[in-house]
């Protein structure tokens, strides 16, 4: 059963080593910003269950990591999260499975 998610639309690339890095961004009016961190909650929980105790640095054998980042702009109009999740091909295989990955 694959999950939908309505926020997060991720680009992929891959190093030399087969690992592999999807990038998103969201940037959404301040009261959808909840609606993406559970986005972004929900997909880190199915990563911890799928792959538990495998995260941290993928150069020390760890089978995924991610990067979260979070800014709203002065004028408060938008809110940009950014997320980038890393991992094994095993690991990448499975993402792009689990949530409809191309």
């Amino acid at each position: 059963m694959t999950t939908e998610l309505r926020y997060l639309d991720f680009d992929y690339s891959e190093d030399t080593e087969g690992n592999g890095t999807f990038d998103a961004m969201a940037s959404t009016t301040p009261e959808k910003t909840p609606e993406v961190k559970q986005e972004i909650a929900a997909l880190l929980a199915w990563a911890e269950a799928t792959f538990p105790h495998a995260r941290g640095a993928l150069d020390e054998g760890a089978m995924w990591d991610y990067d979260l980042q979070e800014t709203r702009e002065e004028n408060p109009r938008f809110d940009t999260v950014t997320l980038s999740l890393s991992g094994t091909a095993d690991f990448c295989a499975a993402l792009r499975e689990q949530f409809a990955l191309d």
